[in-house]
């Protein structure tokens, strides 16, 4: 049985770090700052789960950012640490903002049918982290857990049972 995980804390999606900070960040990182950037920033800080580049595209509304723009971005952006990046097997890449603390780490559970993501607090215990690692002579083992299945609201959907 899983537990809410005590060594790794689970950072919580809604991340209200101020647009300021990220930009902070940026110039840290030697790089511009950007309007695209920002508005990419602000659209991942606000939102709870991760974002496809076309989700983000289209939150942007009416910024004036086109979509290769953001594609360029994304990536700019994940090697500089500032965003975190998804693959839950439908083709699409998701990226969220990455924790402050680099330890920090949460899991999704996936649905696929809508692609609704919902953060998930239980982890493995400690001593099965620790024990996989040692039996096969890993250190400094971290991990990743994605759950797939159908949500509440598509198993009430007639094609959900199909």
């Amino acid at each position: 049985m899983s537990k809410p995980c005590s060594r790794h804390p689970h950072t919580h999606r809604l991340i209200q770090q101020p647009l300021t900070e990220l930009t902070e960040k940026l110039r840290q990182g030697s790089r511009k700052v950007t309007g695209p950037r920002q508005a990419i920033l602000d659209v991942l800080r606000r939102h709870a789960s991760p974002l496809t580049n076309k989700e983000i595209h289209a939150a942007l509304g009416k910024e004036d950012c086109d979509l290769a723009t953001i594609y360029r971005n994304m990536h700019t952006l994940e090697r500089m640490g500032l965003v975190r990046r998804y693959d839950f097997g439908d083709g699409a890449a998701r990226f969220e903002l990455a924790s402050e603390e680099e330890s920090a780490h949460h899991h999704h559970l996936v649905c696929t049918r809508c692609s609704m993501i919902l953060e998930v607090d239980d982890c493995f215990p400690e001593e099965f982290q620790a024990s996989v690692a040692s039996r096969h002579g890993f250190v400094g083992v971290s991990h990743r857990l994605e759950f797939f299945g159908i949500c509440p609201k598509c198993q009430a959907t007639p094609s959900a049972t199909a």
